[in-house]
């Protein structure tokens, strides 16, 4: 089908729509048999990840009310960490929303954000939403290579600092897996994913420091974008105009089509991606392993002095936030260090704001002080390089330095065991095991809709709200 609405792209945006007909000529080649080996292990690991991180998102007070009022419709489509079924639409919505709850989804570091919550909850909508049976397999598939498109989005994209990273680039990868699972043809899928770009969100860094919920529906918003961009698409009303020039390549930043398609099919950035072990933001992370490292048990808040750290100018809309409920303190670079140093963890419940120690680490926070080394800057994106020094009243000095934080692809990542480990602390040992034996079986299913409706059942959390 050809669009009523197809225009001849020139200039940056010809040369942007060329590189979206090559990631859709090769979307639509791919196979789940044929992927190689590596991503297929990631792939399972993400998705366990994932998964999980929703359900345990899904539990917080914060979801739970979200969920209370959201009015959704009927249907057979479940919202991770809650007794709620809804219309396949709204449970990707809902579903997006809890993975980005605790900051524990994966990332990615080349993609400068996190490919998988944009892109999952709409692969899953749209298997749901399919006239007939999709196989696990192609859903993976589809998974798969709508990862591989957002993530080159997002390394392509040198973003407007005051821009956060959810809710624009990684609209096209769920754009991608919605059209493969609907089956349309390659020009159709790069319409699709071009239709996605042109559906961007405000998402401003500032909206997100002041703790404001908003910032939780951005991911959810890609996702419902993706989703709408394939009926777009398969409407016969868009073409691939090279929108992503004139959107991520002018209002977002700017947008560097070599990098879409550079290594395209040999070099995968699915197994570039890391699991999060702290509930902040990632930017945070190289420091909180660290402040571990030195920790000196029990703290005694009143003889550190003064605590710095250095690291990366990614971070530096973290630098010199506070904390007032759970959202800012997972973005307060100062108040994560000091909530790290006081409870041994950076954990969904030591960053609960009722918590006994929520305001401890809000005066220790003003100790911490944080700033950007341009030596750091240099060795980016390969690492997110972090030194902390803590100065004590008896003069005493402890410090250390990483590349990476604990869960980075080149840094202590987490396997099959590992992810078992973290989703344990956080859904319960069974739970978890039985998350990670269905996924680890959604390849050889032939109805992945059931699969994946049958989720929730499988990984009911043990214990109460989070």
């Amino acid at each position: 089908m050809t669009s009523v609405f197809q225009t001849v792209p020139v200039g940056p945006a010809a040369a942007v729509a060329d590189a979206v007909d090559e990631l859709a000529a090769f979307a639509v080649t791919v196979h789940y048999e044929t992927l190689p080996a590596a991503v297929r292990d990631r792939l399972a690991l993400m998705l366990t990840d994932l998964w999980g991180v929703a359900t345990a998102g899904g539990k917080t007070p914060e979801m739970q009310a979200l969920v209370a009022a959201w009015q959704g419709g009927p249907g057979p489509s479940p919202v991770f960490g809650t007794h709620f079924f809804t219309n396949a639409e709204t449970a990707a919505f809902l579903n997006a929303v809890a993975a980005c709850e605790l900051e524990l989804d994966e990332g990615n570091k080349h993609a400068q954000g996190h490919p998988a919550v944009h892109v999952v909850f709409a692969a899953m909508a749209a298997v749901q939403l399919a006239p007939h049976p999709v196989s696990g397999a192609d859903f993976l598939t589809a998974v798969a290579a709508g990862y591989e498109v957002a993530a080159r989005f997002g390394r392509a994209l040198n973003r407007n600092p005051l821009w956060h990273t959810h809710g624009h680039w990684g609209a096209t990868g769920a754009a991608c897996a919605a059209a493969l699972i609907r089956g349309l043809p390659a020009d159709r899928v790069a319409a699709a994913i071009d239709a996605a770009a042109g559906l961007v969100q405000a998402a401003p860094w500032s909206m997100v420091l002041d703790g404001h919920f908003t910032r939780n529906l951005w991911a959810a918003g890609a996702n419902l974008a993706g989703l709408n961009a394939v009926r777009l698409s398969a409407a016969g009303l868009v073409g691939n105009n090279g929108a992503a020039s004139a959107t991520l390549g002018t209002l977002v930043g700017t947008l560097d089509p070599v990098e879409l398609t550079r290594g395209l099919g040999r070099d995968w950035l699915l197994i570039e991606g890391y699991a999060k072990m702290h509930s902040s933001c990632s930017y945070t992370h190289g420091a909180v392993d660290l402040a571990l490292e030195l920790r000196s048990e029990p703290v005694d808040p009143e003889q550190i002095m003064e605590v710095k750290v250095l690291t990366h100018s990614l971070a530096a809309p973290l630098f010199a936030t506070t904390a007032t409920n759970r959202l800012s303190a997972m973005f307060s670079f100062p108040f994560v260090v000091a909530n790290a140093l006081l409870q041994g963890e950076v954990s969904p419940a030591s960053m609960e704001p009722n918590g006994p120690n929520f305001d401890a680490a809000r005066r220790l926070a003003s100790k911490v002080t944080v700033a950007a080394s341009p030596e750091f800057d240099v060795v980016l994106p390969a690492e997110r390089r972090t030194r902390l020094e803590i100065r004590y009243a008896d003069g005493s000095v402890d410090a250390a330095e990483a590349p990476n934080p604990r869960g980075d692809v080149d840094y202590y990542p987490l396997d099959r065991s590992g992810i078992r480990t973290k989703l344990s602390g956080l859904i319960g040992a069974e739970p978890a095991r039985r998350l990670d034996r269905a996924v680890h079986g959604l390849a050889d299913g032939p109805d992945a809709a059931a699969s994946l409706n049958n989720l929730t059942e499988l990984i009911r959390m043990e214990g109460q709200e989070l």
